[in-house]
C-alpha cells in the first residue's frame, strides 16, 4: 500500500457544478460539531496512520449505505445487522486490512472494534458504525486495533480531519476530502478509493458530516450517490467493503442545501477516478439514443470498462472503432445500426487535458446514461501485481 505521495487535484472538476455563493474551506476542515482523529496501530507496513474515528458531539440523523457485493466483509455485515443506520453518532475505521473473507472470527473482530470504540466514546454500540479497508483474506490483528481505538478516541478533536483521512487511505496517492459552506450550512466529507471501483453502489469509503438539518437522510444520500459514486468506474470491480455514511446534526438551524451535498460527493467521486491507481486522465462517456435507461447504462458501462477504450484514453488515441466495438458488445444479439464518426465523438481523447468527454448516439430511442472512468496505465498493472508483497 502506497504512501500519500501524489498532488491533490485542482478543486473543481469541469463536471462539478458548485452553487453560487459557496465558500470553499480548507479540505480537512470538519463541519461544526464534529471531531476526528487518526493514529497508527500497526496494520500498515512502515507504521503509517491506519486507525481513525469521526464523531459528532450529540445526536445525529444519519444514513448508512453499504456494498451489494455478495461476499461482503465483516464490518459491512456488522453495520447491517448490529447498527442503527438512522442514528449513527460515530464511525471507527481501519486501513491496511479489509477484514473480508475472514469467517466468524472476522465478524467478531469487527464487532469488538465497534464495541471498543463505543465504550471509549461513551456511546451506545448501535450508534457506532465500523468500516475497514485493505487486503482481503488476512485475519485482523485485533489487539493492535483495540489499542489504536483507545488512542484515537482519546485524541478526537475538531482539527483532526486530516489525520482521519490519512487513517482511511490505502493505495490512494492523495487525501480525498472536501468542505463547503453555503448559507450558513457546512458539509465536510472524507473519502478513500483508487482501485476496485465499479458502479453498483458506493464503490469506496466515504464519510460525510453536516450541521444542516435533514428530514430524510437516506433518501438524500441515495440521490447524491446516484449522481456521483454510482457513476464512476476504475476497473469494473465491486468492493467487498464499500461504505458511505452521512451524519447530520441540524445545529446550523437551516436545512442542508441539496446542491451542496451533490457537489461535495461528485467532487470526491471524480477524485477517486482521477487517482485510479496510476491513472493520468479521467473520461466521461455519454450514451444517447438508447431504447431504455438500462440499455444506455449497459452500453456506457461496457465502454467505460473496456481496456481498449481505457488505453486509448491513456495514449490520447481518438480510436472511435474501439468505442463502437464496446457499445456493440453490450447489445450483442440485437439489431444496431452501424456506428461511425457521425455517431461517435471521440475527439477529446486526443487532447492534452486531464479530462476528456466522448459520446455515442445509438439512434434507437430517447434514453441516455453517463459514466466517469479512468485510463489504464502501466502503473495500475504494476501496483496490483505487487499489491500484497
Amino acid at each position: 500500500m502506497s504512501p500519500l505521495t501524489g498532488q491533490r487535484p485542482f478543486f473543481r472538476s469541469r463536471w462539478v457544478e458548485v452553487p453560487p455563493g459557496v465558500e470553499e474551506l480548507a479540505p480537512e476542515t470538519l463541519a461544526p460539531g464534529f471531531a476526528a482523529a487518526g493514529v497508527p496501530c500497526g496494520l500498515k507496513a512502515g507504521g503509517g496512520t491506519d486507525l481513525g474515528i469521526v464523531a459528532c458531539e450529540g445526536e445525529a440523523a444519519s444514513a448508512l449505505l453499504l456494498t451489494r457485493n455478495a461476499a461482503a466483509a465483516a464490518p459491512v455485515r456488522v453495520c447491517r445487522e448490529r447498527c442503527d443506520g438512522g442514528a449513527i453518532q460515530a464511525a471507527v475505521v481501519n486501513s491496511g486490512n479489509a477484514n473480508a473473507a475472514t469467517g466468524e472470527a472476522g465478524y467478531e473482530a469487527a464487532l469488538a472494534m465497534r464495541d471498543g470504540a463505543a465504550a471509549a466514546l461513551g456511546l451506545p454500540p448501535a450508534h457506532v458504525a465500523v468500516a475497514e479497508t485493505g487486503v482481503i483474506g488476512v485475519p485482523l490483528d485485533l489487539e493492535s486495533v483495540l489499542t489504536g481505538v483507545q488512542a484515537a478516541a482519546g485524541a478526537v478533536a475538531a482539527d483532526g480531519g486530516g489525520s482521519f483521512v490519512d487513517a482511511i487511505c490505502t493505495t490512494d496517492r492523495w487525501r480525498k476530502s472536501c468542505t463547503l459552506r453555503l448559507d450558513g450550512v457546512t458539509v465536510s466529507a472524507q473519502a478513500k478509493g483508487a482501485g476496485m471501483i465499479q458502479p453498483g453502489f458506493a464503490t469506496m469509503l466515504c464519510f460525510v458530516q453536516t450541521d444542516g438539518a435533514l428530514a430524510a437522510p437516506e433518501e438524500n444520500l441515495r440521490s447524491a450517490c446516484a449522481a456521483s459514486f454510482e457513476r464512476i468506474t476504475v476497473d469494473g470491480q465491486l468492493s467487498t467493503n464499500d461504505t458511505v455514511l452521512l451524519q447530520a446534526t441540524g445545529e446550523a438551524g437551516r436545512p442542508l442545501p441539496r446542491e451542496l451535498l451533490d457537489a461535495v460527493l461528485l467532487q470526491l467521486a471524480l477524485e477517486v477516478v482521477a487517482d485510479g491507481e496510476g491513472a493520468t486522465r479521467t473520461g466521461r462517456v455519454e450514451v444517447r439514443g438508447a431504447r431504455s435507461g438500462e440499455e444506455a447504462e449497459r452500453a456506457a458501462r461496457a465502454i467505460a470498462n473496456s481496456p481498449l477504450v481505457k488505453t486509448a484514453l491513456y495514449g490520447r488515441d481518438p480510436n472511435w472503432g474501439r468505442i463502437a466495438q464496446a457499445a456493440g458488445m453490450a447489445l450483442a444479439g440485437e439489431e444496431l445500426a452501424e456506428l461511425g464518426p457521425e455517431e461517435i465523438d471521440a475527439a477529446e481523447l486526443a487532447g492534452e487535458g486531464r479530462e476528456a468527454e466522448l459520446s455515442v448516439d445509438l439512434g434507437r430511442g430517447g434514453e441516455s446514461a453517463h459514466l466517469y472512468f479512468s485510463d489504464l496505465t502501466h502503473d495500475y498493472v504494476s501496483l496490483n501485481a505487487e499489491y500484497t508483497t
